[in-house]
């Protein structure tokens, strides 16, 4: 929706009218001696034009009833009517002053009209004592801009403004990212440049040049079992005291440049077990595999299992997957041989599947993408589409399995604990302690490539494989 000019002809509801028409208002209340627009860098698009709100809404989003999924459980005329109302409240509290963004401290805060998902964010702000703000991502706080300058209160442990800005302040006590690595709050008066990465739910925070939140996973605020959501709006925060920003630029991070983010990561002690060529070091059906552009594809209307000739106790695994329409393969997780039937007799068959495509509609949610076959179902929604390379990483530690989709978790499950499986199919491999790795094919010519391994550390401090 569009916050630059109002229709003059009425639409077929007035919520929608009533919205347009504030929505115009808006844009023209607040220009206040527009000046030319600062150029953004190469790459980036201006999210504020520096002369009116073209582009943004109010949205209050902590009132009852205004969190993300009530809002879209709305009809389209009540969602924008509630719309209007919070960008009317907005108009008392928001100015455009030579060029800057300016909030009182008070009123809705401001979102944006499209919703994001991986991207790069610069943002300049400028603020003042006792002021709270911050940048919400994909409509989940937040990025937390602080008073730096306040004192830690012992009885209020989780509030910690001493140790800076730039913090997930909304993901759980102690939780990686929560606080920021150092202080990087400028004095007041001085304006403060955010950099933003965030790429699934990885996150990572620069303030004024210096690194404060590395590649966190923000937790989604508003239901912590599910992930972030997978896009959302960006919203700017405020509350207790003056807050001006200034080039906000945004810019959309493509998935090739997301994958080499993901895989660059914290890669210390991944090595590649392909190597781009042949299948050294794989063993199995390896007639019914090909190596095409550096990738292991399982050849049409072929399949069976490859699998490496070593075995893994507790590890991670890193790899990038491309799927066509209807594909179906799976990952042999602790496999004991190539022989063996991975969904029941490896700790498990991790499902790689297009579970977009309509065939696949009445499965068991034991089917899914990146489920463990049968037993535990994985959120869906993270896949990219059919023909794009997808990360994934995936540790197993003990009877503990996590799978990370394109830099979400989408699978967080303890094997030992399920009970029930698809089924009742029994799994007298789920209780593996080693094994080996490798792909389970359906005749389709689902590509794996850049695949590598991380032995992980017994408690005692051996390396295990």
């Amino acid at each position: 929706m569009s916050l630059n000019f109002c229709r003059t002809t009425h639409s077929s509801t007035s919520g929608l009218w009533h919205l347009r028409c504030q929505t115009a208002l808006l844009a023209a209340v607040l220009v206040a001696s527009p000046l030319a627009a600062a150029e953004p860098p190469k790459g980036f698009a201006r999210l504020f034009n520096e002369k009116d709100l073209g582009g943004w809404h109010g949205w209050a989003i902590h009132d009852k009833g205004a969190s993300p999924a009530d809002l879209a459980k709305l009809s389209p005329e009540d969602r924008a009517k509630q719309v209007g109302e919070w960008t009317a409240d907005a108009l008392k509290h928001w100015s455009v002053q030579s060029g800057e963004l300016v909030n009182d401290g008070k009123g809705a805060y401001l979102a944006t009209d499209k919703d994001y998902g991986d991207v790069e964010l610069l943002v300049e702000y400028r603020t003042v004592a006792g002021a709270d703000s911050g940048v919400y991502l994909r409509g989940t706080p937040q990025v937390q801009i602080w008073d730096a300058t306040q004192a830690f209160d012992p009885k209020n442990p989780t509030r910690k403004p001493h140790l800076g800005s730039g913090g997930l302040f909304n993901n759980s006590p102690d939780a990686p990212g929560r606080d920021p690595l150092v202080v990087a709050d400028k004095p007041f008066g001085e304006w403060n440049a955010l950099r933003i990465i965030q790429v699934g739910e990885r996150t990572t925070v620069y303030l004024n040049d210096k690194l404060v939140v590395d590649a966190a996973r923000m937790e989604n605020y508003w239901d912590r079992k599910l992930p972030l959501p997978r896009t959302g709006k960006i919203l700017l925060q405020t509350h207790g005291g003056e807050i001006r920003w200034r080039n906000l630029f945004v810019r959309e991070i493509p998935p090739t440049e997301a994958n080499e983010f993901l895989m660059k990561r914290a890669a210390a002690g991944f090595e590649s077990v392909f190597n781009g060529t042949d299948f050294t070091g794989w063993e199995g059906a390896l007639d019914n595999y090909e190596v095409v552009d550096g990738a292991i594809v399982c050849k049409p209307r072929k399949g069976g299992n490859v699998v490496t000739k070593a075995e893994y106790a507790d590890h991670a695994i890193r790899l990038e997957y491309k799927l066509p329409a209807g594909g179906n393969n799976g990952l042999a997780i602790r496999t004991p041989s190539a022989a063996a039937h991975a969904a029941t007799q490896a700790m498990c068959e991790m499902q790689i599947l297009d579970d977009t495509a309509a065939k696949y509609a009445k499965l068991d949610p034991r089917q899914f993408n990146c489920s463990a076959y049968g037993a535990v179902e994985a959120h869906r929604g993270y896949l990219r589409p059919v023909g794009e390379w997808n990360f994934l990483e995936v540790t197993v530690k003990g009877s503990t399995l996590v799978a990370e989709l394109n830099g979400t978790r989408v699978l967080d499950c303890d094997l030992a604990t399920v009970t029930e499986f698809k089924d009742n199919q029994k799994h007298p491999g789920k209780d593996n302690t080693k094994g080996r790795f490798g792909f389970v094919g359906h005749r389709e010519p689902v590509a794996f490539r850049n695949i590598s391994i991380k032995p992980l550390h017994a408690p005692g401090g051996t390396k295990q494989r």
